[in-house]
């Protein structure tokens, strides 16, 4: 017994120079193709993406784990994390969500299941930036109960003619292209249920509107409306009546996304806040002298590592090709509530400063509460664990 803990403990993921190089390009592509503009983009309530995401694809962060047959560099999960972790430092949580959007939720599955045909025509101009995708679950009356949704895509011919409506709709507003989840047949529940590529220039498909939101102020998120869509049948991603199951493994990804997201945001935020505290003079000493404050601060730090770490060993478990829903379900869980603290305590330590909008810890405070309620709220996460551990949900 003693063997084989010892073996798997020396097989343990580490980052290596590979890792650290990485990390090094995608924080300058953020210093200089994102951080500069942030400003201008939560103005215009939209980041270009036609204009990003080729300067994404340049470094490969498009398609880091898939085939380089269609594009992808072939790298290995772990990747992903470094990355996801740098979007964090993004002064605007808005424009890491749409990347993650791009490579961590829109096309996992049509890189899983899709058929070659499918990939060549909308997953590899994806990886290029070419196009815009986005993924679109959500309805109107169906949030965290996916089971409830209703838009049909009804058979003709070789065709499927779908109609419904879609909301919340993250890089909806520019995508050339959605992975559209419906149903496929009368069955109840989250039986006869298929993901489809629907592109958005079809007739039918339109933006009904774009949300004006508390934060991710420069996210375009949008309601969809498909009145009677026509797409090929071939469109459909993997087997007809299998979408629930290929969403949910979609879902499991983007969870993680999220989770790898917070650990970049937080130790940007605490490191900031260390510095200011360590500045900033309140009655004739660093405000950092105050042992509640340094407390406080490594207190934080404390969560953080410990959400770090349980982030490598997620990694590890699916590298490894095991199942990690109920570590992603935690990972989630804990990073929305996480980073609601630290944005919290980063803002009360800038005091009044810290309320302003021109400060840095106002746009965190805002923009991190999504964490808690996309990809499934907390509460979803709650119902999950609670049946992974054999109680009622």
């Amino acid at each position: 017994m003693f063997l084989r803990v010892a073996v798997r403990y020396r097989r343990r993921m580490r980052l290596n120079e590979d890792h650290r190089a990485f990390r090094d390009s995608v924080r300058r592509f953020v210093d200089a193709e994102v951080n500069p503009h942030v400003d201008a983009w939560e103005a215009a309530g939209r980041v270009p993406l036609h204009d990003l995401f080729p300067k994404a694809a340049a470094l490969g962060l498009l398609g880091l784990e898939y085939a380089e047959t269609y594009g992808g560099e072939g790298a290995d999960h772990s990747f992903q994390l470094v990355a996801a972790e740098e979007y964090g430092r993004m002064h605007a949580t808005g424009v890491g969500m749409a990347i993650g959007v791009q490579s961590m939720m829109a096309t996992p599955s049509l890189h899983e299941f899709g058929s070659p045909e499918l990939k060549e025509r909308y997953l590899a101009p994806a990886i290029a930036g070419t196009a815009v995708a986005a993924v679109a679950v959500t309805e109107p009356d169906t949030g965290s109960d996916v089971a409830r949704l209703r838009t049909r895509a009804v058979p003709d011919g070789d065709d499927l003619i779908i109609t419904g409506r879609k909301t919340y709709i993250t890089n909806g507003a520019q995508a050339d292209w959605i992975c559209l989840l419906a149903r496929t047949s009368d069955e109840a529940g989250h039986r006869g249920m298929s993901q489809i590529i629907v592109p958005t220039s079809l007739p039918g498909f339109s933006v009904a509107r774009t949300f004006d939101k508390l934060g991710n102020r420069c996210s375009d998120t949008a309601e969809l409306v498909l009145d009677e869509v026509r797409v090929p049948a071939a469109n459909v991603v993997g087997q007809v009546g299998r979408g629930f199951q290929q969403q949910m493994q979609q879902f499991v990804i983007e969870r993680m996304f999220a989770a790898y997201t917070t650990v970049g945001g937080c130790q940007y935020a605490l490191d900031r806040t260390r510095k200011f505290v360590l500045d900033r003079t309140v009655f004739g000493r660093p405000l950092a002298d105050r042992q509640y404050v340094a407390f406080r601060l490594s207190e934080l730090q404390a969560e953080v590592d410990l959400l770090r770490s349980h982030n490598l060993v997620t990694c590890e478990t699916l590298m490894a090709g095991e199942d990690i829903t109920r570590m992603a379900t935690v990972a989630k869980l804990k990073a929305g509530r996480l980073i609601r603290e630290v944005a919290d305590w980063c803002l009360q330590l800038h005091g009044g400063m810290g309320y302003l909008e021109e400060t840095w810890t106002a746009r965190l405070y805002r923009d991190t509460r999504l964490t808690s309620i996309g990809a499934g709220a907390d509460e979803v996460m709650l119902q999950i664990l609670t049946r992974l551990d054999g109680l009622p949900a």
